[in-house]
């Protein structure tokens, strides 16, 4: 186990993991603090904290049982035409779809945050909150909308890392467990950061275009899927970690040019 937690492949998945973790519980937190907002002073730094708990159990929790289904790799169904061979399996099915979730997400997202960014804000704040236990559900809500992706991301990135599940799901929950106890120790200057640069945002959230597309086709790949008698390959994980690391790079040398044209 530790001797796979220190490759540099598990290094790379667990850094780049975090951090989109931390990006995409940005909404999170908004909507959180939203909420908490509507209480008695006293009582908002309990509920985000409350909130920010919840989310990171939700997700654990939601990764043992992600991580069951993909651990069903024994095809039940075998589709055989003469131009397409796929062997269905759970582990399949549960990687297309939510790969599919991924892409039709993200570019939800983007839409609504380049054509109406204070759609969902201006509904949450229209819902009334009487008490600290009100809040909390109505986090809880807001935490699980917000760990599906959280979800697929994770395993997005860490699939077929190790063959040993196990392994790939102590990966997933340490980074689940720094990215919020790091949201919950720096939440302010967080979004404030994402707020002065939401174009850090915007890309984390067309990463996940990338990771959906990977996926679809680790997806196609695990079903032994032929299409006219080729069989669709795995895509590097090295792939995605350079496109994720280079825009990255793109996005810093941005900053050093604004900072260097308001100075």
């Amino acid at each position: 186990m530790i001797d796979f937690l220190l490759t540099s492949e598990a290094i790379m998945a667990l850094l780049t993991l975090t951090f989109l973790e931390i990006v995409l519980g940005i909404d999170n937190i908004v909507f959180i603090s939203i909420a908490a907002n509507k209480l008695p002073e006293h009582q908002q730094s309990k509920a985000t904290n409350i909130g920010l708990f919840f989310a990171m159990l939700q997700r654990i929790i939601l990764l043992f049982f992600v991580s069951f289904l993909i651990g069903l790799k024994e095809p039940f169904y075998i589709i055989e035409l003469s131009w397409l061979h796929i062997a269905l399996s759970w582990q399949a099915i549960i990687l297309f779809v939510g790969g599919l979730f991924l892409i039709y997400k993200s570019t939800s997202e983007i839409h609504e945050k380049v054509e109406m960014p204070k759609h969902d804000e201006t509904n949450l704040k229209k819902k009334p909150i009487k008490s600290l236990s009100h809040a909390i559900v109505q986090i809880l809500i807001i935490d699980f909308i917000f760990s599906i992706d959280s979800i697929l991301t994770a395993v997005g990135m860490t699939n077929g890392l190790h063959p040993n599940h196990n392994y790939t799901l102590v990966l997933m929950i340490i980074a689940v467990v720094i990215s919020i106890a790091i949201m919950i120790a720096f939440a302010n200057p967080i979004r404030k950061f994402i707020n002065a640069h939401p174009s850090i945002q915007l890309l984390g959230i067309a990463f996940l275009i990338l990771i959906g597309f990977m996926l679809i086709t680790e997806a196609a790949h695990l079903s032994h899927t032929k299409l006219f008698g080729n069989e669709v390959g795995a895509i590097p994980k090295g792939y995605l970690y350079f496109a994720i690391a280079f825009s990255l790079f793109i996005e810093f040398l941005n900053f050093k040019i604004q900072n260097k044209k308001k100075a």
